[in-house]
């Protein structure tokens, strides 16, 4: 045989070097949504746990939210965007199909000519790119690898839809994943279940959307969702616990999906996480902001100390596809 195929010499250890999050101006409380909806803030609060939400402006879009988000990012680990070798972007609010909105943050950073795609796999996004970062790191496809979450899900939301008017916000979260000398990312757990693919998704067609001359909206079967996320999805967290050979009393922190707060405590009962455990609530100010909530809620775990570096934590998402994805991570 001649001409063997050359591979990166052995793997390496990969972690998050560094995080950082962009969060839009405008405060949307929940007395602003019930001027549309019929709705109380008192129901909103019992029923997910929100009071407000941030909703981006004109200005705040897609890529700008992300550009500044990754900015911190890159900053907090210490890394020049031109060391970068991949730009990993998970979002489903980036509204042109083509081109993606990934090479124009690479660009608008600095790190024109690197590698950079989009994500499309909802709330579990996030974790998705992590995956992906460490694989090209431990493989030696790419050094740094930049991953961000971001959402303009104002963009998508019906103000008059009641069972989701009240639920989304916009923002981004981004992190450096990079070598470590030591194991900072775990064993990924991932999967789909397109079994269950109308129970969250774009009630409109593109086509359709089009020819009213609206934006599609989403639209979501609460009940479904709720069984679906709190008890599935406690199985899977557990299972990540278990790849990366982590106990949950060994755990400083968890960071789910900010999708509910009841979901957030049924799989924290499910899993029986002990009482010092931190608990990710970053639901209460921001909403559900998709592929960004995770970094968001890590980025402001680190902002008022109730995480440091060197914690160990659980992260995972889910969301529309049905699609889920947890492992264990290092808190840079």
């Amino acid at each position: 045989m001649t001409g063997a195929i050359r591979t990166p010499d052995g793997t390496r250890h990969a972690g998050v070097l560094g995080v950082g999050s962009y969060r839009p101006h405008r405060i949307v409380t929940n007395a602003e949504i019930c001027e549309r909806i019929d709705s109380s803030d008192e129901w909103i609060r019992t029923r997910s746990g929100i009071v407000s939400r941030r909703w981006a402006g004109p200005e705040e879009t897609v890529a700008a939210m992300s550009v500044a988000a990754a900015g911190k990012a890159l900053a907090a680990a210490g890394i020049q965007a031109d060391q970068l070798g991949c730009v990993l972007v998970a979002t489903v609010s980036h509204l042109s199909q083509t081109p993606a909105v990934a090479p124009i943050i690479a660009t608008e950073l600095g790190a024109q000519g690197v590698a950079a795609f989009d994500i499309s796999a909802a709330c579990a996004g996030f974790c998705y790119g992590l995956e992906l970062a460490r694989s090209m790191v431990s493989s030696g496809t790419a050094t740094y690898v930049l991953v961000v979450g971001v959402e303009r899900l104002s963009d998508l939301t019906d103000p008059e839809d009641r069972s989701t008017a009240f639920l989304f916000g916009d923002g981004a979260g981004a992190a450096v994943v990079g070598p470590t000398e030591e194991p900072g990312i775990g064993p990924v757990v991932w999967g789909s279940d397109g079994a269950q693919a109308e129970v969250i998704r774009q009630k409109e067609s593109w086509d359709d959307a089009v020819s009213d001359g609206e934006f599609p909206h989403l639209t979501m079967q609460g009940n479904p969702v709720f069984r679906w996320a709190s008890y599935e999805m406690a199985k899977v967290a557990q299972q990540a616990l278990e790849r990366a050979g982590v106990a949950a009393q060994d755990l400083d922190a968890f960071i789910p999906h900010q999708a509910n707060n009841r979901i957030t405590d049924a799989m924290v009962k499910a899993l029986n996480l002990p009482g010092h455990v931190v608990i990710a609530r970053d639901i209460a100010e921001q909403g559900n902001t998709s592929a960004a909530s995770i970094p968001l809620a890590l980025d402001r775990l680190l902002d008022t100390s109730e995480v440091r570096s060197g914690d160990t934590a659980l992260v995972i998402g889910f969301g529309a596809g049905l699609v889920y994805a947890a492992q264990v991570i290092r808190i840079p």
